[in-house]
């Protein structure tokens, strides 16, 4: 493995670890309900405005206790599909402070800016949410999606 794979690899896992954490923590000083003003789109601004993702998934509307697996579009701001990339996955209930019973992960790049992710599960309604650690063309950004199941 090349010393820029190790570095990426390093930074994608300090990303959805540190993410997970924060989120975690957070959950332990919330009330019992979401924020009112949580934005629910399947399309999102990364976290430094260097990418656009939307997630698609293959079971609609978001099923409790099976595997999904969803698809990632990400582009540039400009709308450029982004290929190419490292990404990593991590989802957790914020008022709860547990992340998901499976480790989903991007298995294949589909082309023109898609990815696949699998192994996506959420154990039980509420609020989720689902962060994406993205490195590409030497620029790495996370977005994260809210979820109400």
């Amino acid at each position: 493995m090349s010393r820029l794979s190790r570095l990426r690899s390093l930074f994608i896992l300090l990303v959805v670890l540190s993410s997970a954490g924060c989120a975690g923590s957070m959950g332990m000083h919330m009330s019992s309900n979401p924020p009112a003003d949580l934005d629910y789109s399947a399309t999102r601004t990364s976290d430094n405005g260097l990418f656009r993702a939307t997630y698609t998934s293959a079971t609609t509307p978001l099923a409790i206790n099976e595997l999904l697996t969803w698809t990632l579009h990400v582009e540039t701001m400009e709308g450029a599909p982004v290929e190419g990339a490292i990404i990593g996955v991590s989802g957790d209930m914020p008022e709860h402070g547990h992340g998901m019973p499976t480790q989903p992960q991007v298995t294949a790049e589909l082309g023109g800016g898609d990815y696949r992710v699998e192994g996506m599960q959420f154990q039980m309604g509420g609020w989720w949410i689902v962060i994406f650690a993205i490195d590409a063309g030497g620029v790495q950004d996370t977005v994260t999606f809210n979820l109400k199941l």
